[in-house]
């Protein structure tokens, strides 16, 4: 694997850290601007927005340009919404610049795994981005406790200072390693990449993305009080679990790249059957804490299992121009699964079905994540004809 993969890697870390880390400083963050944790609570939905919005306008914006001066100035972008959440003085000003640093994300992971799949050869695509992705898992393992941390001893302010920090090393590694010749779309055209992004199959392959991860966020959005209401662990017990989900984060995103680079389809379709077979089964052990931390694991790695499966086969779907702006809304998909979940999750709550319900409830969406893949593949077999015709 080529070293500008690394580059790649410390700027998605850094992404990952500014994007969670919030959750742990909510009460800080309430206290000094005088808001409630449900309004502190909102930075998080306003990042997610913000991902979504801001990933097909960057993507058309520099659709002409480089993509290593695309990733570079996304640093910039990234290092600037940083400081200026570090400097805010208030609390309509924080929520600008989370939404600001918010816009970089899904170009850069879009625009990334575009050039990550380039570095290597084709048979190493899958995990080519799958290593570009494990700075994000790493970020929920290691940058998120420790930027936690900083920020309770030394006041939220300190962490985001420190994430620039991180940025400014990442626009430095990106600079030196990342190759030069990485162009980007020979026409620029927008109208022709939407064309391209609207076609059946791709919309089909994002619809995938959608579903497949909203099973995740249904239950992990409430995992805490699932641990200390359900299965009875004290609440001194949650951030050290918290690591054996990221650790299960780690395995997944590595073991589903490499299976998509042996068969993409199949391990698409079969990530997707495990996560729902882990959410399913995750229901009927919350009673047991040890076979729930067993089960907070499972859920890390058949989670993210998904992730490197999902973006190639989104790439392989939208050709040519289309393929970084397909990329970029797979990761704004990626975030609407995300709310969706959360959404859902707390529907289920408040309608007095309870947190045991939630597994059940999450599983049936991965299970509908299948069936829309099963039907993006039917669409896609006449082009798929096609193209083994032409190899042949």
């Amino acid at each position: 694997m080529p070293i500008a993969l690394l580059a790649l890697t410390a700027g998605a870390f850094g992404i990952g850290v500014t994007e969670f880390v919030i959750m742990g400083l909510l009460i800080e963050v309430s206290t000094d601007f005088g808001v409630s944790i449900g309004m502190a609570g909102l930075l998080i939905s306003g990042y997610a927005l913000g991902v979504v919005a801001g990933a097909p306008v960057l993507t058309i914006l520099t659709s002409r340009w480089p993509r290593k001066l695309t990733l570079l100035a996304l640093m910039g972008i990234f290092i600037v919404g940083n400081l200026a959440c570090a400097l805010a003085p208030n609390y309509a000003v924080l929520m600008a610049a989370r939404v600001l640093t918010a816009f970089a994300h899904g170009t850069f992971f879009g625009v990334g795994s575009v050039v990550a799949a380039s570095l290597v050869a084709p048979d190493r695509k899958a995990s080519a981005i799958a290593i570009m992705f494990t700075g994000l898992t790493v970020a929920n393992v290691l940058g998120v406790p420790f930027g936690t941390w900083l920020g309770q001893a030394f006041g939220w302010r300190a962490t985001f200072w420190a994430v620039a920090g991180v940025g400014v090393l990442a626009l430095a590694v990106i600079a030196l390693f990342v190759p030069r010749d990485q162009a980007g779309s020979q026409d620029g055209n927008p109208a022709a990449e939407l064309r391209i992004l609207m076609q059946p199959k791709v919309l089909m392959g994002l619809l995938t993305t959608v579903l497949g991860f909203a099973g995740v966020f249904v239950v992990f959005t409430y995992i805490a009080p699932i641990l200390t209401g359900i299965a009875g662990m004290p609440e001194a017990a949650v951030s050290p679990i918290l690591l054996v989900f990221g650790g299960g984060l780690v395995v997944g995103n590595l073991v589903g790249g490499r299976l998509a680079d042996w068969k993409l389809v199949p391990t698409v379709l079969g990530t997707l059957a495990v996560l729902a077979l882990v959410l399913g089964l995750m229901g009927l052990g919350l009673d047991n804490p040890w076979v729930t931390v067993a089960f907070i694991g499972l859920l890390g790695a058949a989670g993210f299992a998904t992730v490197a499966p999902l973006q190639l086969w989104v790439l392989g779907k939208a050709e040519g121009a289309g393929q970084t702006l397909a990329s970029s809304f797979n990761i704004a998909a990626f975030n609407l699964g995300n709310a969706l979940g959360a959404w859902l999750g707390g529907v289920v709550v408040e309608q007095g079905a309870g947190l045991v319900a939630l597994p059940l409830v999450a599983a049936a969406l991965p299970v509908a994540g299948i069936a829309t893949a099963l039907l993006g593949v039917w669409i896609d077999r006449p082009h798929a004809t096609v193209t083994r015709d032409k190899l042949a």
